[in-house]
């Protein structure tokens, strides 16, 4: 008995003590690490086509070509009938990520590297091999080819992610070393970083170092609206577990939201989990923005901007109904 209340009184002692915290970020640390590879690792290493929507445009004997190119690829695919206007529409609005057209003495494969650079080389690989099967002839066209500074289709990806990390880190620096705000003065800070912050990465992206042609207002919108969302999310967990908003915020936007977005693998190419809920989350619904901006403009969907404004309503209403717990403002009061 007294060896186990020596044990009890240790382990309080501990508890109690300066290292009791620096030893469970420690733990934190070194699984955030693991599951940050992991993460990625999972999304990235087989990507797999699910569901694959395509545009068709006639109809004949070549469509068993069409057959051909599902079992090279390992999947069925969704396959619209349209005319070939229809399907350029249905391009452009990003509901189908190639037009197979079957007219004509061989047959046309439209791919769009804009829609996908992993779904548009697995489509130019799978087709010809198919015709090749068949002895048609398929010749491969890119209808939205990447631009010069992202022949991967990583960089507007890369740039979200700037948005998403700088935007929680700029609310976790605000609780740092301006903690005596206000809520109001908080929640105007953020926006501020924020839309100076999309300003930058615009500059610096385009006018700068001149990768990617933005469409200036635009993009600067949405990277603005990111990085505050992302503030405004660790706020909103910070107010809720305090000094360990840090975990939900990273798992949220970093461990899941990222390898989920569909911008290093398109989402039909991702583990189904991820690609279902990855256009819900903050990371995805700025790849997909952005990436509408950059390479279909005039067609912008509202999805991305409701999931961001969503997420920064939600969580810029429940640090306020809490907004006497934010760490902060506890320091704040006790010094007046």
């Amino acid at each position: 008995m007294a060896s186990r209340a020596g044990w009890r009184g240790r382990w309080a002692e501990f508890r109690d003590s300066r290292f009791s915290a620096a030893t469970a970020l420690v733990f934190i640390f070194a699984a955030a690490a693991a599951l940050f590879a992991g993460s990625y690792t999972f999304a990235m290493a087989n990507p797999t086509p699910h569901s694959l929507p395509l545009a068709v445009v006639g109809t004949n004997e070549k469509a068993k070509l069409i057959d051909e190119m599902e079992r090279v690829a390992g999947t069925a695919f969704q396959l619209h009938e349209y005319s070939y206007e229809q399907a350029l529409q249905a391009v452009d609005e990003q509901r189908v990520f190639g037009i197979v057209d079957l007219r004509g003495n061989g047959v046309r494969l439209d791919v769009v590297g804009a829609a996908g650079a992993s779904v548009a080389q697995l489509l130019a690989e799978v087709g010809p091999q198919a015709g090749a099967t068949y002895r048609v002839p398929v010749a491969v066209t890119d209808l939205r080819p990447l631009q010069r500074g992202d022949p991967r289709g990583l960089a507007l990806f890369y740039v979200s992610v700037a948005a998403t990390l700088v935007g929680f880190l700029g609310a976790i620096q605000l609780n740092m070393h301006a903690s005596a705000l206000s809520p109001v003065e908080r929640i105007a800070f953020t926006a501020g970083y924020a839309l100076l912050g999309g300003f930058a990465i615009v500059a610096v992206v385009d006018w700068l170092l001149g990768a990617i042609r933005f469409p200036f207002v635009e993009v600067w919108g949405i990277l603005a609206l990111t990085m505050f969302t992302s503030g405004m999310v660790f706020t909103m967990f910070n107010v809720l577990l305090g000094r360990w908003a840090m975990v939900p915020t990273w798992g949220l936007l970093v461990l899941l939201g990222n390898p989920s977005s569909g911008g290093v693998v398109s989402w039909p190419l991702l583990p189904s989990a991820l690609g279902l809920i990855g256009s819900w989350l903050p990371p995805g619904a700025s790849v997909n923005a952005t990436h509408t901006a950059v390479y279909f403009g005039g067609h912008q969907h509202a999805q991305p901007f409701l999931v961001l404004t969503a997420w920064a309503l939600v969580s810029g209403v429940v640090f306020w109904i809490w907004r006497d717990r934010h760490p902060g403002r506890n320091n704040s009061a006790e010094r007046n």
